[in-house]
C-alpha cells in the first residue's frame, strides 16, 4: 500500500478522518469548516483543536500534519513504545515556541485514556500517560505534544527496565561524522560481547542506540551496563570517545551518556518528531546505512514514505531480547579493578561508593 504522505494541501472544510487500521488514513467525509476534526483510531475518536495551526513553521506543517504523520508510522511507532509511560513535553504554539514539561496528566481526561503511577528519584509519584495505542499518541499531540521521552519499562513491569539506551552525544568541537564513527565502535563492542543494537538518529547531531533486554533488570544494573559500557568505549578510543561526566573534561569528543540509563530517566523515543522548526524525526536506520545516514532530511514529510519504501528497521526489536551479563562483567570486573562508581545526576540521592558530586575544578585541593 503506499504512504499517504503527511504534508498536503489544506482542504477547503474539515473532514472527519476514519482509519481502519491506525497506520494510514482513511476515507475522507466532507463536513461544514469547524475548528476541530475528529479522527478514529484504534477504536477510539479523537478531537484535534486548531487542527491548521502551523507546528513546523521551515516545513509549512501543521497540526493536523503532525496527526497525518503518526497515523503513517503507527504501526512502527507501536513495536518501540507499545505499553511505555510517557512524559509530555507541551509545546502550545508548535516547534520554536515555549514549552513545558508535564509528567501529570490533566483533569477531564477521556475514559480511555490509559495512565499510571511513575516516581521522581525523590519520590514525587504522578499519574502519566501510557502509549497504550496510537489513540494515546494523538491525545498527546492534541495538548501540544511533538514528541514524547519514554520510560525505559512497560507500565505493567515497571520493576523491569527492559531497553538499554546508549546516548552518543557530540560535545562541542565535533560533528555527527565524529558520532557516526563512535556509533560505528559501539556496534563493535556489543557484537564482541554477543549484543545486537539498533540504532536511530536523535533527530539533532547525536546517535541512539538500543538493545532490548530481557526483563531481568533494575534501572540500576542497566545503568551500571551503561558505565562499563562508556568506560571500555574510552579506554580503546580516547581521542574519540569519552565517559566523563564532567563538561570540562569531555574535551572534543563524543560523550557516551550512561547516565540517560538511571532509574526514573526517560529518552525521546524513536520515531518521534523533535521540536525543530524543519520537523525532524528521531529515525531508526539500518546499520549499513550508517556511513550515509543523514538527520536532517528525516522529517514528518519524508520519513513515512522512507518506511513505506525500506521497511521498519526495527521491526525484529520487540522479539530479540537479550541479556545483559556481558556488560555487568566489564562493570564487575571495573570494581574489581578499583573503579568507583561514575556521577549521578544531581538530583538523585548520592550513591555509596560514588566520587566526589564535584566539578574537579571547583573539587577542594589536598593541604
Amino acid at each position: 500500500m503506499p504512504v499517504d504522505l503527511p504534508i498536503a494541501p489544506r482542504p477547503a472544510a474539515h473532514p472527519a478522518v476514519h482509519c481502519g487500521n491506525g497506520r494510514f488514513p482513511g476515507r475522507l467525509e466532507l463536513m461544514p469548516p469547524v475548528p476541530s476534526r475528529s479522527v478514529e483510531v484504534a477504536g477510539r475518536e479523537v478531537v484535534i483543536s486548531n487542527p491548521e495551526r502551523v507546528y513546523f513553521p521551515a516545513l509549512g506543517a501543521t497540526k493536523y500534519d503532525l496527526v497525518r504523520y503518526y497515523l503513517a508510522v503507527g504501526d512502527a511507532l507501536m513495536i518501540t513504545a507499545g505499553g511505555r509511560p510517557a512524559l509530555l513535553e507541551r509545546f502550545p504554539e508548535g516547534a520554536g515556541g515555549k514549552s513545558f514539561f508535564q509528567k501529570r496528566v490533566p483533569p477531564g481526561v477521556p475514559p480511555w485514556l490509559e495512565t499510571t503511577t511513575v516516581s521522581t528519584p525523590n519520590g514525587t509519584r504522578s499519574n502519566a500517560l501510557v502509549v497504550a495505542d496510537v489513540a494515546h499518541v494523538l491525545w498527546a499531540v492534541n495538548l501540544g505534544c511533538l514528541g514524547l521521552h519514554l520510560w525505559p519499562y512497560r507500565s505493567a513491569d515497571p520493576q523491569h527496565a527492559d531497553e538499554l539506551r546508549i546516548d552518543l552525544d557530540p560535545q562541542p568541537g565535533t560533528g555527527f561524522d565524529d558520532t557516526r564513527r563512535a556509533a560505528r565502535h559501539v556496534r563493535a563492542l556489543l557484537e564482541e560481547l554477543g549484543i545486537t543494537g539498533y540504532p536511530k538518529t536523535t533527530g539533532n547531531r547525536g546517535i541512539h542506540v538500543y538493545v532490548r533486554l530481557q526483563p531481568r533488570w533494575d534501572s540500576t544494573a542497566v545503568r551500571s551496563a551503561a558505565v562499563a559500557l562508556a568506560r571500555e568505549l574510552e579506554r580503546r578510543h580516547p581521542d574519540l570517545v569519552t565517559a566523563q561526566w564532567w563538561k570540562e573534561e569531555r574535551g572534543q569528543r563524543v560523550f557516551v551518556d550512561f547516565n540517560q540509563n538511571a532509574p526514573h530517566k526517560t529518552v525521546f523515543g524513536a520515531w518521534f518528531a523533535r521540536p525543530r522548526l524543519t520537523g525532524q524525526v528521531s529515525t531508526p536506520f539500518e546499520w549499513d546505512e550508517l556511513d550515509t545516514i543523514d538527520p536532517e532530511p528525516m522529517t514528518i514529510a519524508t520519513v513515512p514514505e522512507r518506511l513505506g519504501t525500506r521497511g521498519d528497521p526495527w521491526a525484529t526489536i520487540g522479539s530479540h531480547t537479550q541479556s545483559l551479563e556481558p556488560l555487568l562483567e566489564l562493570a564487575a570486573a571495573d570494581r574489581a579493578a578499583g573503579l568507583p562508581d561514575a556521577p549521578w545526576p544531581p538530583e538523585y540521592p548520592k550513591a555509596p561508593d560514588e566520587p566526589p558530586r564535584v566539578a574537579p575544578s571547583r573539587a577542594r585541593k589536598p593541604d
